[in-house]
């Protein structure tokens, strides 16, 4: 993790951390914070505690996204403090909904100057963000009378980091359960980074192909850091953290102890091997899960 951040994420970066609600790539943020990271653009469509501790680290000075809280547990206190004080500092916040995000990752991951979607009608939206902007359908609307239609642009993110379950050497990456927009970040940044629970061999990855949501020459590189979504989880292999998510309004409300715990977990810990080995296996024990087997498919081969 330490040689990929140094380099391939750069002070004044466009940085996409994606995974929804699962597969929050946490691990990748806080070595971001580490390794000091100033200036950047922060993409992510569910804007939560890792976003909250990479600002209260003063990585970030923009925040796109089209959700911002604590995943149903509570506010993020940093967040909230410089969006609604400019305390310590202001924040540029860029608003969209959850498909515009979508959108605009499927026009960067395309190539096209922008992505039409219908949703915006009647939305308060447009009013706080400059860049919903409207134009003229080539083709006529539902009525057969010439339309005028939102359309979003695209984002190209510098780096692009997911959190993944597996991948084997050459970065094929498989992603089972809610799969978010993991592959559109992807294709559309310069880089990309993948975070993944275990690295498997090529034979399991060819075995199972429809998994392999990031094909390898998308990727440059990849990271092996189990439990590296944590307080997040990683289908199949540990659960939510949820007594975490129900602190954090407590330790993100209080900036004093905001930053202690910043300077305990993140800046204490030399990498995220130490940061799951100061919670111990006690803890991680009651994160288990069982098993939930998909069943067996053939995909048939050549007689």
């Amino acid at each position: 993790m330490r040689e990929a951040v140094a380099a391939f994420v750069h002070d004044g970066d466009t940085v996409s951390l994606e995974g929804f609600t699962h597969l929050i790539p946490t691990a990748a943020g806080h070595e971001i914070i580490r390794q000091g990271r100033r200036d950047l653009t922060v993409v992510r469509m569910t804007a939560d505690i890792v976003v909250d501790q990479m600002l209260a680290a003063g990585c970030v000075s923009r925040l796109v996204s089209s959700f911002v809280g604590n995943s149903s547990a509570g506010s993020l206190g940093e967040l909230r403090r410089r969006i609604e004080r400019a305390d310590p500092e202001p924040l540029a916040f860029e608003e969209y909904s959850h498909y515009g995000m979508v959108c605009r990752y499927l026009a960067g991951a395309q190539r096209l100057p922008f992505y039409p979607l219908r949703s915006y009608g009647g939305s308060d939206l447009p009013s706080v963000n400059p860049a919903l902007r409207k134009v003229l359908s080539p083709y006529p609307g539902p009525d057969g009378e010439a339309e005028e239609i939102y359309v979003v642009p695209p984002v190209n993110p510098d780096v692009t980091v997911i959190h993944a379950q597996r991948a084997d050497r050459r970065g094929n990456t498989q992603i089972w359960g809610l799969t978010g927009v993991q592959a559109e970040a992807v294709f559309a940044a310069s880089r990309a980074i993948v975070v993944v629970e275990e690295l498997v061999d090529d034979d399991v990855v060819r075995a199972d192909p429809n998994r392999t949501a990031v094909p390898a020459h998308a990727v440059d590189a990849v990271v092996v850091a189990p439990r590296g979504a944590h307080p997040s989880f990683a289908q199949g292999y540990y659960d939510r953290d949820n007594a975490f998510y129900r602190a954090w309004p407590e330790i993100s409300g209080d900036p004093a102890r905001l930053r202690e715990w910043l300077a305990e977990w993140v800046y204490g810990t030399a990498d995220h091997a130490e940061y799951a080995a100061k919670l111990g296996e006690e803890f991680w024990a009651g994160l288990a899960v069982g098993e939930a087997l998909s069943g067996p498919v053939d995909y048939g081969r050549r007689l």
